[in-house]
């Protein structure tokens, strides 16, 4: 059957209600803009309630939509179940769940990794995005459908010392989005974007060595910028993605080509 719905429409998210965690800086902050401009209300969730309100705020005021603050540290169980309350209190639905939220942070050895250090790491970037996907997912299921948006990592596919303990909780990431690609199906799509390196607040961390060896290398001769990844979200986020399910989409600049 021909969808005879004009190009430009199928991108579109008008009435939707989009969930973005990490949302108030970074990718999540620029994706949860990108999503209001489509025409969805949108959460920005993340551990700090005045940057998310001041990222919900200026996305308010320049779109018109309604932009909702909201603290949450996914890595809490129990704020993950209250994220879900919220958002369903205030909008009575989700259509679109990114899970962007992460962490990655240094250490100078794999023996000086600690278990806290390794146990936050996990619950960050897998156990978060679990619980948020096990609830929204089932209630997307029971109303209208919606899509689940992971945000993982090129790293995965090529991990190294530097960064394992990140590459290992993102890959669980990546396994329990193919999961989820058949747990509510064909109500509920769940897609991978595994982004390379970015400019983010993880970069920052890196020396201007790291930085532009990191751009040399890549084909594209650059980092990745948070708006890069727009246009991957909001594909799968919107009808235009309607059939892509259990995918795992490199937005890296070429960088892992050879997997």
């Amino acid at each position: 059957m021909t969808d005879t719905t004009p190009i430009e429409r199928r991108f579109r998210l008008d009435g939707k209600v989009a969930v973005v965690t990490g949302g108030s800086r970074g990718i999540g902050a620029t994706v949860a803009r990108a999503f209001a401009v489509a025409g969805a209300d949108v959460v920005v969730a993340s551990r700090k309630l005045d940057k998310c309100e001041t990222t919900a705020r200026a996305i308010a005021d320049e779109t018109g939509r309604r932009a909702l603050a909201v603290a949450c540290h996914v890595g809490r169980w129990s704020e993950c179940d209250d994220l879900v309350d919220t958002v369903y209190r205030e909008f009575g639905r989700c259509d679109v769940l990114v899970n962007n939220a992460g962490m990655s942070p240094l250490y100078p050895s794999l023996p000086d990794v600690t278990e806290e250090l390794y146990d936050k790491v996990h619950a960050v970037n897998a156990r978060g995005p679990f619980r948020l996907s096990s609830l929204i997912g089932t209630k997307m299921a029971e109303g209208d459908g919606g899509a689940i948006i992971n945000v993982s990592t090129a790293g995965t596919l090529r991990p190294d010392a530097t960064d394992l303990p990140y590459a290992m909780a993102k890959a669980a990431l990546n396994a329990m989005t193919l999961a989820l690609a058949g747990a509510w199906a064909p109500k509920v799509r769940a897609n991978l974007v595994l982004p390379g390196a970015f400019d983010t607040d993880i970069a920052q961390a890196w020396t201007p060595e790291m930085r532009s060896a990191a751009g040399a290398m890549n084909p594209l001769k650059r980092i990745g910028a948070p708006d890069d990844m727009v246009g991957p979200c909001l594909f799968l986020a919107s009808d235009a993605g309607r059939y892509v399910n259990g995918a795992q989409l490199l937005v890296d600049g070429g960088a892992f080509r050879t997997l």
